[in-house]
């Protein structure tokens, strides 16, 4: 039945349905943080929190469904066998697209804890979703330019600071912590521009990962290197609820935390040094991995 549909009718029923599932668990997501508020007790706190990502789960569910009832998109995943909503990870991906974050919210529903992102600050101001955001306890970051710090030099360490608070919050109950690594979506304008050595990624970013590892290590269980590719070429979200993605690969790696990867990244130069190269092994890595999943798609990334 989907198929006989025309794609521009695909796309404007399967959007309608996640603005109607957006808005009724926002509304219970609202509720919800605003008895949070109320109550500032460290039990209840902790119980409303359970709760918040209980409805976040269930949305994220209901949009797996709209795209499983609408779309025809074959999704080729390995790498979940092992993994548990009882633990804590920190989780890194190559980014290309929007739609990049709808497909680890599928591949990893029922599997981890809820992903939670570092966000830029604009995006509070998102209709609905920044909302949720915030009663979700996303950190909003603020990024300083050097200029701007030169001016204002006490704003110096802001931005790590609500990492700091951020992740001591996330000690309380099993979270997922999201990083993209290259800071960015991939574009070949970006790529030409960065001069990157690798073929399908821009060049990694260790400072957001080394936090995370500094505040969480020795409560997380572990690290999930995710690669995506979209054989077919990376579409829009437009495009992707529409059904003009026809496949998406996904690889899933789970990385031990050593020692080696704990350190003061921000103080330490030789141990900053060793970290940005551990993450560029990584990064090449799955540079290569790309390619070999490119060449058995015989397409595009």
């Amino acid at each position: 039945m989907r198929n006989l549909l025309p794609h521009p009718v695909r796309g404007g029923l399967s959007f309608l349905l996640y603005v109607i599932n957006t808005l009724f668990w926002s509304l219970l997501l609202f509720a919800v943080a605003i008895l949070k508020l109320l109550v500032p007790q460290t039990h209840w706190r902790k119980v409303c929190d359970i709760l918040l990502n209980w409805i976040a789960s269930r949305w994220i569910f209901c949009n797996n469904l709209n795209q499983s009832l609408i779309n025809n998109t074959t999704w080729d995943v390995q790498g979940l066998e092992t993994l548990s909503q009882d633990q804590w990870y920190l989780v890194v991906c190559n980014h290309q697209s929007w739609v990049d974050i709808l497909v680890l919210q599928r591949i990893f529903h029922g599997h981890i804890p809820f992903l939670k992102f570092f966000l830029k600050k604009e995006l509070i101001w998102v209709p609905v979703l920044g909302l949720a955001w915030w009663a979700l306890e996303f950190p909003f970051m603020k990024r300083y330019s050097r200029s701007y710090l030169k001016r204002y030099p006490h704003k110096k360490g802001k931005d790590i600071e609500i990492t700091r608070k951020a992740c001591r919050r996330f000690r309380t109950i099993p979270t997922s912590v999201m990083n993209f690594v290259e800071g960015t979506r991939f574009t070949v304008a970006k790529h030409s521009r960065q001069e990157s050595p690798y073929r399908h990624l821009l060049r990694p970013k260790s400072g957001g990962i080394a936090f995370v590892l500094s505040a969480m290590g020795e409560q997380l269980n572990g690290i999930l290197d995710v690669t995506i590719v979209y054989p077919g070429g990376a579409g829009s979200f437009w495009e992707f609820i529409s059904g003009r993605v026809p496949e998406v690969t996904v690889r899933v790696e789970t990385l031990p935390i050593t020692g080696e990867l704990l350190g003061d990244y921000f103080t330490d130069s030789d141990f900053r040094d060793r970290f940005q190269e551990w993450v560029n092994r990584l990064w090449r890595r799955k540079d290569e991995r790309i390619d070999r999943l490119v060449r058995q798609g015989n397409g595009p990334v």
